[in-house]
This record gives structure tokens, sequence and C-alpha cells, in this order.
């Protein structure tokens, strides 16, 4: 079978789903599924409950802190599960958070509001991930017109907000004088990759020069520093961040990967605590999973037995788990992470 095949078509192999907890995990897999163990099928269908719960009816989680980003984070990992905005058990759940993100849409492109975030890129980058994913099942026509225009306008705000190295920073160049930083660098570069997957015009030079960005802050062992202005020690979770959104840029075969994959190999294989991930521990592996699970399952499968054991041992009574920022964010992340070689999403596909 077609391991691309759509999240629709699985849905429809799948049968009739419910939201409960014994139907969730006990849902038949796609047959290009990894082989999963029956603790992290259990781990995850609670964590994605705890998901729907937590959703408020206007379709946004968690209280004030970075609201666009924790509803198209918490949506993404409700895709990654197999619903679509139509099918499957989180679908009115995920119509609710396309609907929230679809309504933070501003003229100018921006998917957030500035006023209530200062760090709204994130946010950006999140919600072009997350909607253009959305977009590949969207049936109805004239809300997928609705998406075209939405993304088509983000992609342009994305381009604008750009910095003269090529990277991106907690707001657009214009509003923060130019600074740049590597982690909303990634996250612009993996939404404008889901972007360019869905069919909508992503210039070439914006990439390129994200890749040249990334290429000018890495350090004589690897790894990747903060910022382009303010280069200094190697950061393992930038690192991880980075190799990701190359990957998605499709740079394989750039003579810089190696080493920043021999960086990582060297820092995070091993799945080390949150000092060497900066006490970004879920952000970390959030991004190195991703680079871990394209070397193939030679590479993976030991990897993910350790990674997903340790989620699964953290996890909370109510399906939650807890870190250094609100539960929907380490949540959501630990639940993309769980369902990684599920293999719904063709961004996080090999």
């Amino acid at each position: 079978m077609n391991k691309r095949m759509s999240r629709r078509t699985a849905l429809k192999m799948m049968g009739t789903l419910a939201g409960s907890l014994a139907v969730s995990a006990a849902a038949p897999r796609p047959v290009w599924a990894a082989r999963r163990n029956p603790r992290w099928e259990k781990s995850m269908a609670e964590g994605l409950q705890w998901v729907a719960r937590s959703q408020s009816s206007l379709g946004h989680w968690g209280g004030n802190t970075y609201p666009t980003a924790m509803a198209a984070l918490a949506g993404t990992a409700l895709i990654c599960a197999g619903s679509t905005a139509t099918q499957g058990p989180y679908a009115r759940h995920i119509r609710r958070a396309v609907d929230y993100l679809m309504s933070k849409s501003r003229a100018n492109g921006l998917i957030g509001d500035p006023t209530l975030d200062n760090r709204y890129t994130y946010g950006h980058g999140f919600s072009m991930l997350f909607l253009s994913q959305v977009l590949g099942e969207e049936e109805d026509a004239e809300r997928r017109d609705e998406l075209l225009r939405t993304l088509t306008k983000a992609v342009e705000f994305s381009g604008q907000a750009q910095t003269k190295s090529g990277g991106w920073g907690y707001v657009s160049a214009k509003d923060g004088n130019n600074f740049d930083e590597g982690s909303t660098t990634i996250t612009q570069v993996q939404g404008l990759r889901g972007c360019r997957n869905a069919g909508i015009p992503v210039p070439g030079d914006v990439i390129e020069r994200a890749k040249q960005y990334i290429y000018g802050c890495k350090n004589a062992d690897g790894g990747i520093s903060y910022s382009s202005t303010n280069r200094g020690s190697s950061r393992p979770a930038i690192t991880a961040a980075a190799l990701a959104a190359l990957y998605n840029a499709g740079a394989y075969d750039s003579e810089h990967v190696p080493m920043m994959l021999e960086y990582c190999k060297k820092n995070l294989y091993r799945l080390g605590d949150s000092v060497r991930s900066f006490g970004h521990w879920h952000y970390t592996y959030l991004y190195y999973s991703q680079v871990v699970y394209r070397q193939g399952p030679e590479e993976w499968e030991p990897f993910r037995d350790r990674l997903y054991d340790r989620i699964v041992s953290e996890q909370k009574s109510d399906g939650s788990w807890e870190g250094t920022i609100e539960p929907i964010y380490v949540t959501s992340c630990n639940l993309i992470m769980l369902q990684l070689d599920r293999a719904y999403l063709p961004i996080y596909q090999r």
C-alpha cells in the first residue's frame, strides 16, 4: 500500500471510530505503521482525550500564553491521530481549531494577534503547518478556497518578516529591528514547507536564504548557535530543530548535515536531560525525533522505544503532561512524538 495515502482513505479502512478510550486505543492501524507497544497506544489515547476535553468552545486551549501557537500545536496533535476536519473522533475539535486560527488571520497575512503575543512568529509558523495539513483533506470547496487565501497571505507575510540575514525573530524583521534566532526560524521553515507541499506558492529564495542562515550559525563542532548575531556555544535543541528544518527544505545532501547530525547524536541520542537541552526537553525531542525517524528503522526503533517509554512514564493520571510551559504545549509535543511513525501527516513522513 502507498505510504502516502490520504488520511481520509485510512480512516475508511479503520472503520467506524468513536471517541471513547477503548475504541481509540484499539483502532486498527494503517498497514505501513510500525509495530507499537500497547502501553504507548493507551497513553496516546488518554492524551488525545485530554486535549479534546481541554479545548474551549471558541477553539483554543490554555490561558493567554501564546494562544495561536497552542491551538496550532494541539490541532496538529489531533490530526496526527488520523482525524480530519470532517471525519474521525476529533473532527469537531479540529474544525474548532481551524475556525479559531482562521479568525486570527490579519489583513497583512499574520495569523495571530501581536497585541496579545510578543512572540507571534511562533504561532504564525505553527499555524501555517497545521492549516496546510488540513488543506490537503478539505472537501468543502468554499472552505478550501478560504484556507488557500489565508495560507497564501500567510506565506507572503513570512517572506516579508524574514530578516536581512535570512532568519526570523520572535516578531517580524520590521518590528524586531532585524533580530533573528534559530527556533523561530525553524518554525517558519516547517510552516512554509507544509504550505508548499499543499500547493501554496513559496518563493524559492525565501527557503534558500533560510538554509544559508542556518549554515551561517554552524560552529566548528557541528552545532548551531542561538542566533546569527549572538554566536557562541552550540545549542543541542536548536541544532536538532535546524536539522529537521533542513530535511523539510530538501537539504539532505548538504555538506553541513553530517556534522550537525553527528553533533546531535553525541549530545541527544541517549535522551539527555534538560541541562543539555537548555531547559527545553520537549521542544528538543519534538524535532530530534523527526530527525531520527528519517534515518530509517535501524536508527529509529531503538531510539523510539526509549523515547516513548520515557514519555509514557511521565504522563499524569488525567492524560496530560506537565513541563516548563503550560500542559497543552507539553502534551501536544508528546502526542506528536508518540504518533510520528503512524505516518498520517506528509510533513513528518520519511
